[in-house]
């Protein structure tokens, strides 16, 4: 099974959409069920310069997206924000670690992102744990950070600083 990671493009963002809609990878995010397909092509296409996306491919079908976002701010440029998802029948199979290691090599040596930062639900044993092997750190722990599926969930806040 080949894994190739690349930069998103347009006729991915249907495929981005399905894989979000997913109810592992739903669940662990702040967004709110049935989507719009028109929201997820209004966000490909009005994204801003400072944000990063790429997607794991296997056999022409799309498995998994990363986002990276660095901030406008003069005094945090050197940070930025990440979240991803795989989809539920490749999750365990090494795809996420694969774009987690590219989105860190595209922050640390072409973007000059010395500090990336993350939110995941504290129910997230398997993503917790693949940041962790990939350098990150809990820095705190926020209460009811969401709310999910009629009730409050907590959120571990996580970064890398190279």
């Amino acid at each position: 099974m080949e894994i190739i990671i690349r930069h998103c493009e347009k006729a991915d963002i249907k495929s981005i959409q399905a894989l979000y809609e997913q109810p592992s990878c739903f669940a662990f995010t702040t967004d709110l069920p049935y989507s719009c397909s028109d929201k997820w092509l209004k966000q490909f296409e009005e994204r801003p310069t400072n944000f990063y996306s790429l997607v794991a491919e296997i056999d022409g079908q799309v498995v998994g997206e990363i986002a990276m976002q660095n901030y406008d701010s003069p005094r945090r440029k050197h940070a930025a924000t990440l979240g991803m998802a795989v989809s539920e029948q490749f999750q365990g199979k090494g795809i996420g670690g694969k774009l987690l290691k590219a989105l860190i090599e595209l922050a640390n040596n072409w973007l000059n992102i010395q500090r990336l930062e993350l939110e995941v639900f504290t129910d997230n044993l398997g993503a917790i744990a693949l940041y962790e092997k990939h350098g990150f750190v809990l820095e705190g722990t926020a209460k009811a950070f969401a709310f999910r599926n009629g009730g409050y969930v907590d959120a571990h806040l996580m970064a890398k600083v190279s």
